[in-house]
């Protein structure tokens, strides 16, 4: 594990509060620091300057939010950024917290995992930021750097980047060119903003809510001659002028991280469509295989010649069907992805109808009648994405819905048809829960920086949908999910680009 140096003062009137935060933290190497009131606060951060203030909400005396503004009142504790842990919940509160000068917020019981991330990028983006005062050191530490790092303006203006954000936003690496564009020009002329919920309001953080996801990635699609390529966007505001009762009296800055994680995503991705594929691909010829084989051994004194055939005949099938399931998963394992541009075994409209019927079958589930799919019986137009990836979207999607049906057993109804010669729609819909909407603007986020999330322990969802996302966007598609209107359940939504 990599050890920081960076100093975090701990901000919480109840000693169970400051433990569990200490415990939290301690193994990551940073340097802890306590205080128990609003004025020991001031008091603490004055004398070690912190690189991040955790302040709890709800304290006598001297609430959270006062002593935010006492800190963005003083010029030399200004720019210390400040997370808010609050059992507070509500879009008026975190409003209150933002006027205040927090720069984000952890609600209670707060997610391990998640709070550590904030944590980690809070501070190694500080450690930037305390570079700005000294350009000259800054400017050489970034243009070093492996990271794309920009400096904007809430219009979205660019005022610094260094060569590699260059590179990324396919930009000239004359320093002196003078953009015209803002970023989100050029970040909408070569990726697709996913997901697309997280980008709306980007620089408006008065709109920022427990509802919008903190992740925010750039994508560029696979394409005939290039793989998908990944950015993850970090934002951190690096300026914000304050009035001497704690108020924003200017604009607002940002020091933008972009970091390259295709490897990341990629890697997991594989990993869970290699485990998603074994799996089912493995089990199912291995029971008639242990069936038949086990009544041989029991009782194969009594059994006349036809049933030893027999049983026989129905052991030698399965161990061909998993001789077949075995060369499948090893063709997988040489080839460079299920959604690989060149693929031959392309997913056709046609299979779309036996495919379902098929994972439905395995996972007895009801499926509704799909007239829809009638007019796609003999349509060989090819999906851009292989057959064995659209075989474990659909399977992830369906099976999931069993999943947290709340008896285990939902009827499923599909619905298809073309949008255009480009585009393609799947909907999925079932009848079980009803989500809400922070679990809506979550579902599709693809955690990958967060183990938690690849145990499947967030509430309605798991890695599974998460990685269905990772490959439709990655091929330039879309998905989202959304509520029934006048019955429980959900629709899964599908958009994928037909081979041009």
């Amino acid at each position: 594990m990599t050890k920081s140096n960076s100093t975090i003062l701990i901000v919480d009137d109840e000693p169970v509060g400051r433990d569990a935060l200490e415990m939290l933290l301690t193994a990551q190497g940073y340097n802890l620091a306590f205080a128990g009131n609003g004025i020991e606060t001031l008091s603490k951060a004055a004398e070690l300057t912190p690189d991040l203030i955790l302040l709890d909400v709800m304290m006598p005396g001297m609430d959270g939010y006062e002593v935010c503004r006492r800190l963005r009142s003083d010029p030399l504790l200004a720019d210390v950024p400040i997370i808010m842990v609050t059992a507070l919940d509500d879009r008026d509160s975190r409003l209150a917290g933002i006027e205040a000068g927090a720069d984000d917020f952890v609600s209670k019981p707060f997610n391990r995992t998640e709070l550590r991330t904030r944590v980690k990028t809070i501070t190694r983006l500080n450690r930037f930021r305390r570079l700005l005062a000294e350009r000259k050191k800054f400017e050489w530490v970034v243009e070093q750097a492996d990271d794309g790092y920009l400096i904007i303006n809430n219009k979205g203006e660019i005022s610094y980047l260094n060569q590699q954000a260059r590179l990324y936003l396919n930009l000239s690496p004359d320093q002196n060119e003078i953009i015209t564009k803002t970023f989100q020009e050029l970040v909408q002329e070569q990726y697709r903003c996913e997901p697309q919920q997280a980008w709306a309001n980007l620089y408006n953080i008065k709109q920022i809510s427990s509802q919008q996801p903190s992740d925010r990635y750039l994508v560029r699609p696979e394409s005939a001659i290039s793989g998908t390529f990944w950015l993850h966007v970090d934002m951190l505001r690096v300026n914000q002028p304050i009035s001497s009762n704690g108020q924003s009296i200017g604009g607002t800055d940002w020091l933008i991280r972009l970091r390259d994680v295709t490897e990341q995503m990629v890697l997991q991705r594989n990993r869970w469509e290699f485990q998603s594929m074994v799996s089912h691909k493995l089990r199912t010829p291995l029971i008639p295989m242990l069936n038949s084989l086990e009544l041989l051994a029991l009782r194969a004194p009594h059994l006349s010649n036809e049933e030893t055939v027999e049983f026989a005949q129905i052991a030698l099938t399965g161990v061909k069907q998993l001789r077949n399931e075995v060369d499948d998963v090893l063709q997988y394992m040489d080839a460079t992805g299920l959604t690989k541009a060149g693929s031959t075994d392309r997913f056709v409209l046609s299979q779309l109808r036996p495919t379902i019927n098929a994972i439905c079958t395995d996972l007895e589930i009801s499926l509704l009648p799909m007239p829809d799919l009638e007019a796609f019986t003999h349509d060989t137009s090819p999906l851009f994405i292989s057959m064995q990836a659209m075989e474990l979207i659909l399977r992830e999607i369906i099976e999931n819905a069993k999943k947290f049906h709340p008896q285990k057993a939902p009827t499923i109804a599909v619905y298809a048809s073309s949008l255009s010669s480009q585009q393609f729609s799947i909907q999925i819909a079932d009848n079980g829960l009803t989500l809400s909407p922070e679990q809506l603007a979550q579902v599709w986020m693809p955690y990958y920086q967060g183990e938690k999330y690849f145990t499947g322990e967030a509430n309605g969802m798991g890695l599974g949908l998460a990685m269905v996302a990772s490959i439709v966007w990655s091929i330039g598609g879309a998905c989202r999910m959304y509520n029934r209107e006048a019955e429980p359940g959900v629709i899964v939504d599908l958009i994928l680009p037909l081979v041009k």
